[in-house]
């Protein structure tokens, strides 16, 4: 009987998941798994050793040249033969922070960690709305997004306002940094299914669909007047396994519910 595989730890999920070839593309394409990228990234990008990049992930050096490997191929079978290249799937889970040790230069998760702990602490009777923050609009890809701004409502006021840096993380960890600050709704602009089932779990009320000024939009909610998409999805979209999905949404397979620690769930 094989041996289960080893779930991957990844710094953070990608913020881009689909590159596609400029002139005339060949209609097909690659799928690079998360912990391929991770891979890339440490090795080719942060110059990682091997050996280094096996102690980050939480594997070992051989496995990371066999992933390191497949991956150079997928990333040549794009480039030369002009193929979609599509991130997405694998077996893996994200960083909890505890790994900063190997990471010499510098650890996302961590840096996100810090972040939240700037926020300020939220009291008994505040309520705490996010919004998907970018030039003082609604940014309209919530799995995208690089900042929230927080408004704490105190008998249907505005009593405090400040902005918090996701510092890069992906899709599947934007819900537990939302928990993590005590936020109990959200207002944003798309969303794909997944993210929306992750905030429904965490208890965060969301009203997507919403554009405009940040603070107009809490505003309207305040006075019962803002518009929003009950049935919103995100209009960033992408294709995994051939299947479509949108900002947010990993369609989780098999092998990633196995993995456990932060983020392992969409």
């Amino acid at each position: 009987m094989a041996r289960p595989s080893k779930c991957r730890r990844i710094c953070s999920e990608p913020a881009y998941d689909s590159f596609m070839p400029g002139g005339f593309g060949c209609n097909e394409k690659v799928i690079l798994t998360v912990d391929e990228y991770e891979v890339i990234r440490l090795v080719d990008l942060e110059k990682f050793t091997h050996g280094q990049c096996a102690a980050q992930m939480g594997i070992s050096r051989t496995t990371v040249t066999e992933i390191y490997e497949s991956a150079r191929e997928k990333l040549a079978d794009s480039i030369v033969n002009g193929k979609m290249l599509l991130i997405g799937g694998g077996h893996y889970r994200l960083c909890d922070g505890s790994a900063a040790y190997f990471c010499q230069k510098h650890c996302k998760r961590a840096e996100g960690l810090a972040a939240q702990t700037a926020v300020s602490e939220k009291g008994e009777r505040i309520m705490r709305i996010a919004v998907t923050y970018e030039d003082g609009k609604v940014f309209q890809h919530f799995g995208h997004t690089e900042q929230f701004k927080l408004y704490d409502i105190e008998d249907g006021k505005i009593v405090k306002e400040q902005v918090a840096d996701t510092n890069g993380q992906g899709h599947g960890a934007l819900a537990g940094f939302l928990m993590d600050a005590k936020v109990d709704m959200l207002i944003c602009g798309g969303i794909g299914g997944g993210a929306q089932a992750a905030l429904a779990e965490a208890g965060i009320r969301l009203f997507g669909g919403v554009s405009g000024s940040a603070d107009d939009a809490v505003n309207a909610y305040l006075a019962g007047s803002l518009a929003y998409n009950p049935d919103v999805r995100c209009s960033h979209h992408g294709y995994e396994n051939g299947h479509e999905h949108s900002c947010g949404e990993h369609h989780c397979k098999e092998e990633k519910h196995g993995c456990s620690g932060n983020g392992s769930r969409c």
